[in-house]
């Protein structure tokens, strides 16, 4: 009996984690498509194509749509990653500010200490302000999408093992 509650646990516990990565991955992509529609719209200066593909590839596809494809792909991906270290450290959060203020720290992270290793985005004293402040809803909005999704799975799935109990 005791081993059958333990692989129920597993499971549930593989589960949780796959839904977690798989809310990372859509975050990233639907998040750096809005990101994308921001630089469009003339609300920040730096495409997301210079955050993830420009900087390090100097090819003439990475300046087209095909760049914007890819580094949407790309976000995408490097947002499993994000997911994960969230999932780690603060799904027993069940609070939306956790998730918002995660947003803000990857911006911090992005714009202060990335910043460097980018030479095609202006540093942030070069920035328009509402660049920084467009920039800084969006961190703050996939954080909040990220984190809470991932915290209200969490603490959901607590719920519902214990009403099985």
């Amino acid at each position: 009996m005791q081993k059958q509650v333990n692989q129920q646990h597993n499971r549930n516990q593989s589960v949780q984690f796959g839904r977690a990565l798989l809310t990372g991955f859509i975050g990233g992509v639907f998040w750096s498509a809005v990101g994308m529609l921001m630089y469009y719209f003339n609300f920040i200066e730096i495409p997301v194509k210079s955050l993830v593909l420009t900087f390090w590839i100097k090819a003439s596809w990475a300046q087209s749509w095909i760049g914007n494809v890819v580094s949407i792909f790309l976000i995408g991906v490097l947002s499993i990653v994000v997911a994960i270290i969230y999932y780690g450290l603060f799904k027993k959060r069940n609070s939306m500010w956790v998730g918002f203020w995660f947003g803000i720290a990857l911006w911090f992270i992005v714009f202060y200490f990335f910043n460097s290793f980018m030479d095609n985005v202006p540093s942030l004293s070069n920035l328009k302000n509402e660049t920084i402040v467009s920039t800084l809803s969006l961190y703050s909005l996939y954080g909040l999408f990220v984190g809470y999704s991932i915290s209200f799975d969490y603490n959901d799935n607590r719920v519902a093992v214990r009403q099985e109990e």
